[in-house]
């Protein structure tokens, strides 16, 4: 009798979380990595690209002279490959990058937050607890200011895109969900009150569309010394019964 073909080992892979704290995960399993490890896994993490060595070692260790940057990123990667057979990083003579199956939380948000503008019926996934969180928020480190930003700029417009959709389809309590968790990420920007207005309109509720507008035109005329733009003024013109030139701004 012939014998049954063996299984094949199939190893799970690697999901890095950048949002709201670090954690490395294998399949269904948390993996304990040293703090040099960890700013070595989100470095690559937040690149896109093929890293340099040089240029990686030098942005985790600012404060130590050559060659003491590359020693200790030597040293990071050998204990990752002692430890966890390499992780989720990939070391060769051309660079350092992520392994293919490596799931990174913040390109999965982005990438359903694209799909929200291009698919009429996609990413209604797309979790708002998550869309809440910075990029390791509890981090100093300068090379990771250019992911936060862009990470808050892809959470926003989000959003925003939610409360759209959200509100075109009549939910509006998940509209005003998400148009209020956008202004809790950035008080001052008006695109996301003007959000809020149109659910308050659709709902039916003049008289909230006002209080939101004169929310958003005190916080702007106080912080940043500018009044709503004509396009928002234009949008709530109509209950105030007065032509637009005469409203008070």
């Amino acid at each position: 009798m012939a014998a049954m073909p063996q299984a094949e080992h199939v190893t799970a892979g690697y999901t890095v979380r950048l949002l709201g704290g670090f954690e490395l995960r294998q399949g269904d399993r948390t993996i304990a990595a040293s703090p040099s490890a960890q700013r070595l896994l989100a470095y690559v993490a937040t690149r896109r690209a093929l890293v340099n060595r040089g240029t990686a070692a030098r942005a985790l260790w600012p404060d130590y002279p050559d060659p003491r940057p590359a020693a200790n990123l030597r040293s990071t990667l050998w204990r990752l490959r002692r430890e966890h057979g390499g992780g989720p990083v990939l070391s060769t003579v051309r660079g350092l990058e992520l392994r293919r199956d490596t799931v990174v939380d913040v390109h999965t948000v982005h990438a359903k937050a694209a799909a929200l503008s291009s698919a009429p019926d996609a990413a209604w996934d797309l979790d708002l607890a998550v869309l809440r969180q910075d990029v390791l928020p509890d981090w100093a480190e300068e090379w990771l200011l250019p992911t936060r930003e862009w990470f808050r700029q892809v959470r926003l417009h989000a959003l925003e895109t939610l409360c759209t959709r959200h509100c075109r389809y009549g939910r509006f309590d998940a509209a005003l969900e998400a148009g209020l968790a956008a202004i809790d990420c950035e008080p001052l920007r008006e695109s996301a009150h003007r959000a809020i207005v149109r659910v308050h309109l659709a709902e039916g509720n003049p008289a909230e569309a006002l209080r939101q507008y004169e929310v958003y035109r005190r916080l702007a005329g106080s912080e940043l010394g500018l009044r709503p733009s004509q396009q928002f003024r234009a949008l709530i013109a109509h209950l105030l019964g007065r032509p637009m030139d005469a409203r008070a701004t």
